[in-house]
């Protein structure tokens, strides 16, 4: 290809910043063309460290820029759904972090929006994207494991987030299970019929006193019968804990999390290996470059991009119900929403 696609980062805060290194690092087809945050200088700084011409604090400059055909919106979760309409209007392709909106009615106009301008949307549910839950996605989908019934994935942070970020992200369902809701409908091909959750603050109080919680156990029940079980907690002291398993008629199958290394000391004393990858920079740097690389060969291919923003109404449909099923002490059909 030898006309370079051209796209503008909406934000420059971290995973603005992860995505300006998979583009500039991994993909020599894409040009980086401008940058935009309300933190100028955040704007400045990352535009000056990766050779980005264009620099502005408002985003509404990167949208009217005929040259620029796809955006990146990577500011914060109030601005995802007005910016990709306004992204939308303007005849550009999207991708959208996750998630889309905290409010399913503005997700909704976002699909209408997106659906009339005939661009592409993506939604950043990189794990989908991970070599270890695509090869158990593999392995379910060649039918090695029979039938699907019963999915478990665990997802526990090294540490947990400042409270301020915990005041505004919407709750640990939409904020963090909201990745394991998008892979648990990945993983069983189903859709949620119904959700049980229940939780508690044992990490940090402050979190209860946000009214959030901080550990969480939650259940589903899938259309073609499957159940699943995710749990997850704001702070593992031994790191990014992230494995998973689906187990069926004819077998099972499961991964571990990555390692810096997979040597395993084994003595008189006892047996030691590696401890998980700290965080998820590192533990999932590879799958925000392939979850990029295909949203950019969607735009050029003119395909539809992988995960969609139907993808993205219903893993908040289903965190929507997980709060209502905490808040109730009771399970929550997803029928209800």
């Amino acid at each position: 290809m030898n006309k370079k696609l051209k796209v503008g980062i909406i934000g420059a805060g971290r995973i603005g910043k992860v995505h300006t290194t998979s583009i500039t690092n991994y993909m020599p087809h894409v040009e980086i063309k401008a940058i935009s945050d309300v933190n100028f200088k955040a704007a400045e700084e990352t535009a000056k460290n990766f050779g980005i011409p264009c620099v502005y604090e408002d985003h509404k400059k990167i949208l009217s820029d005929p040259e620029i055909e796809a955006v990146l919106i990577c500011s914060s979760t109030e601005t995802h759904s007005p910016i990709s309409i306004e992204a939308a209007l303007a005849g550009k392709h999207i991708f959208c972090e996750k998630p889309i909106d905290h409010d399913l009615e503005k997700i909704k106009e976002v699909l209408e929006v997106v659906k009339k301008a005939k661009v592409k949307y993506q939604v950043g549910f990189n794990r989908r994207f991970d070599h270890n839950f695509k090869a158990i996605k593999s392995a379910v989908d060649q039918g090695k494991i029979g039938d699907v019934h019963i999915v478990k994935i665990t997802s526990r942070d090294p540490e947990a987030p400042p409270i301020e970020y915990v005041e505004s992200s919407g709750g640990i369902f939409l904020d963090m299970t909201i990745h394991d809701f998008d892979m648990a409908r990945y993983l069983t091909g189903s859709e949620v019929t119904e959700v049980f959750a229940v939780g508690n603050c044992l990490v940090n109080p402050e979190i209860g006193q946000a009214g959030d919680v901080d550990t969480a156990i939650i259940t589903l029940k899938f259309a073609n019968g499957a159940l699943a079980v995710i749990d997850n907690s704001r702070r593992a002291e031994y790191g990014y804990d992230q494995r998973a398993e689906v187990f069926g008629s004819k077998g099972s199958v499961a991964v571990l999390n990555d390692t810096l290394s997979s040597a395993v000391i084994s003595t008189k004393e006892g047996i030691i290996s590696e401890k998980p990858l700290y965080f998820f920079l590192e533990r999932y740097m590879n799958s925000f470059v392939d979850e990029m690389s295909q949203f950019v060969a969607a735009i050029i291919n003119d395909t539809e991009p992988p995960v969609n923003a139907e993808d993205g109404l219903k893993a908040v449909l289903i965190g929507i119900a997980a709060k209502k099923s905490l808040a109730e002490g009771k399970p929550v059909k997803i029928s209800e929403i």
